[in-house]
């Protein structure tokens, strides 16, 4: 299973796709405009939400796209 990453203002975002539409064409409808983002598998998403907020990425991995 597939999530999509990207940096906001407050920490990284995490969309879940719903598999109605392709993992792509999921990040670029809802990653917002300009915003680099990558597709990662679950396992990579920290699963204790307790430092959830402290989590980070450095822009550079952030390398599969740009939301449209």
């Amino acid at each position: 299973m597939n999530r999509i990453i990207y940096k906001t203002n407050s920490g990284i975002a995490v969309i879940v796709p719903t598999g109605e539409l392709s993992v792509e064409a999921t990040a670029a409808k809802d990653v917002p405009t300009g915003l680099p983002y990558k597709i990662v598998d679950v396992s990579e998403i920290p699963s204790d939400r307790t430092f959830r907020d402290a989590w980070d990425i450095d822009e550079a991995e952030l390398t599969d796209g740009v939301g449209e």
